[in-house]
């Protein structure tokens, strides 16, 4: 098989005196988010669905809370060496699709920000990451804005092969 697809979700709880990092971008609020890294939810999310998609576990396993070497990590460096193993592998990301799901802050005008931080660390065309924002319209959680959560999916492409069924071999990426 030349593709493979991977998932990933992440919640972390909002906090005060914590900065709230989201695709590698500080954004001004007054909560953070609470976790042993920089809890950057959206990269953790890509991180998973990476993983995921060579059923190669999840985060916890590479990057474990209880060591102390990863505590207040940034999860863009803790991705690009996820990255750097799914390439050892032969793979490559074909594209990302994401969503964040909070309620507040605003998170549109923050969006391209956290395209180019992923687009760089990737090595990714600006139009190979989507990402997403929504509510959940005051239900849960996530509603009365205790945390925010992300959701990711990633296609992975072989290297070592080319894409079938895309016309004359060519990848469509």
């Amino acid at each position: 098989m030349n593709i493979r697809i991977g998932n990933g979700y992440d919640i972390h709880r909002l906090v005060p005196e914590r900065p709230l990092i989201l695709g590698g971008v500080k954004i001004d609020h007054e909560l953070g988010l609470l976790g042993h890294s920089d809890a950057d939810v959206l990269t953790h999310a890509i991180m998973d669905a990476m993983l995921g998609a060579l059923s190669l576990g999840d985060i916890g396993h590479y990057f474990p809370p209880s060591d102390p070497q990863w505590k207040d990590a940034d999860s863009l460096k803790l991705l690009a060496q996820v990255d750097q193993l799914i390439q050892d592998k032969g793979w490559k990301i074909g594209n990302i699709d994401s969503v964040i799901v909070a309620e507040r802050p605003k998170l549109k005008p923050h969006i391209p920000a956290m395209r180019d931080r992923l687009s760089a660390i990737l090595n990714l065309q600006f139009n190979q990451i989507g990402i997403k924002a929504t509510t959940n319209e005051k239900l849960d959680a996530i509603g009365r804005e205790e945390g925010i959560a992300a959701y990711a999916v990633v296609l992975l492409v072989d290297q070592n092969k080319s894409f079938e069924g895309g016309g004359g071999g060519e990848s469509p990426f």
